[in-house]
Formats: structure tokens, C-alpha cells, sequence
């Protein structure tokens, strides 16, 4: 990993989820040589922006860090969205990434970056696109504001009626998603 590289935009962490196939709240899991998977995640990233964030329905972390809390019943990533960007008002871009996805790469991170100037959305793929990892701009705050307004909560939805660039990726293991204690166990193998 290369400690050189940084970012002048902010980075959010989503750690609201409900964890319902983890049947545990994934973002408190040990995780490595720390407490939790959200300390991991945010310890790791903290060295490559200019501010690091976390959103999540409630302050359920023990550690020192910048929280951005959602508010309301619904878990949905649109809602998180809608929050980080009423919050962090002054910021156009924002590279946003899910507390279960431990292993992409700085050098990932830094591509989707450099190809956001242009776009609303860009977002990588491998064997799979990968919705929530990657740079959101303000200038999608009008449609996600448009479809909370019409119950609309699917990412997807975002991404394809928004300017989105998708970045091709060869591994898709760098994008393991810690969704369930098999995924979850396969992970804490690979980064012991």
C-alpha cells in the first residue's frame, strides 16, 4: 500500500446497515489488530484523506473519530447519502465506501478519483459492479433528494440516471464484501 498517496477530498465510511446476514453488527466485528471492523476501516483510510467520516444511525463506536449520524427509521443507503451531503455542504466530492469492504486498494481508490472530475458517480467493477465504493458528487443531491421524495432507496436507481463512470477492475477480491460469518471468517484469514 502505497502511505504516499492523498486525497483532498473527504472519505465517509457507511457503517449503518442493519447486518441482517451477518446476524451481528458487522462495523463492531474484531477485525485485524483492532477492536473493530470500522476502527480497521478507519484507521487504514484516515492516513489518505484531508477528512474521514463515519455514517451511522447511532454512536455505537469506541473509538475517537468524525461521525455523521442519519436520522429517521429507514436504513438506506439514499437517506446516508442524502445526510453526508447536508453535512459536509461545503464539499462537492465525496469518495464514499462501506465499512464491510476492508481490502480495495488505495491505488483502486486513487484511479476512481482521478476519473471523478467529470462524472456524478464513478464507481468500480470487477465480476461485479460495486455500488457503494466510489465518488459521489453534489451534483446528485437533487435526484436523491427526488427519489426520497418517491420512496425510491435502490443505489441502483442513482447510478443509472446519474453521469456515471464505471471503472473496470481485474480483482475482484479486493472488493470481498464481509456480508455473512463465512465471508467474514475468509476475510480475517487473508489479512492474518
Amino acid at each position: 500500500m502505497d502511505s504516499s498517496l492523498y486525497f483532498d477530498i473527504p472519505c465517509v465510511i457507511l457503517c449503518g446497515g442493519k447486518s441482517s446476514r451477518m446476524g451481528e453488527d458487522k462495523a463492531l466485528l474484531p477485525f485485524s489488530n483492532h477492536n473493530t471492523l470500522s476502527q480497521y476501516q478507519y484507521d487504514r483510510l484516515k492516513l489518505h484523506f484531508k477528512k474521514i467520516y463515519i455514517s451511522s444511525k447511532t454512536d455505537k463506536f469506541d473509538f475517537d473519530k468524525n461521525l455523521i449520524l442519519d436520522k429517521g427509521e429507514i436504513y438506506s443507503p439514499i437517506v446516508a447519502l442524502e445526510t453526508i451531503f447536508k453535512t459536509l455542504e461545503n464539499e462537492q466530492r465525496i469518495f464514499i465506501i462501506t465499512v464491510d469492504t476492508p481490502f480495495v486498494k488505495i491505488e483502486t481508490i486513487k484511479k476512481i478519483i482521478d476519473l471523478s472530475i467529470n462524472y456524478d458517480i464513478v464507481i468500480p467493477e470487477a465480476e461485479k459492479t460495486h455500488n457503494l465504493c466510489g465518488v459521489f458528487n453534489k451534483s446528485c443531491l437533487s435526484l436523491i433528494k427526488e427519489m426520497l421524495n418517491n420512496n425510491i432507496h435502490k443505489v441502483n436507481y442513482l447510478i443509472k440516471n446519474s453521469k456515471t463512470k464505471i471503472l473496470q477492475c481485474d480483482d475482484e477480491n479486493e472488493f470481498l464484501n464481509l456480508n455473512d460469518k463465512t465471508q467474514y471468517n475468509l476475510a480475517k484469514s487473508f489479512i492474518s
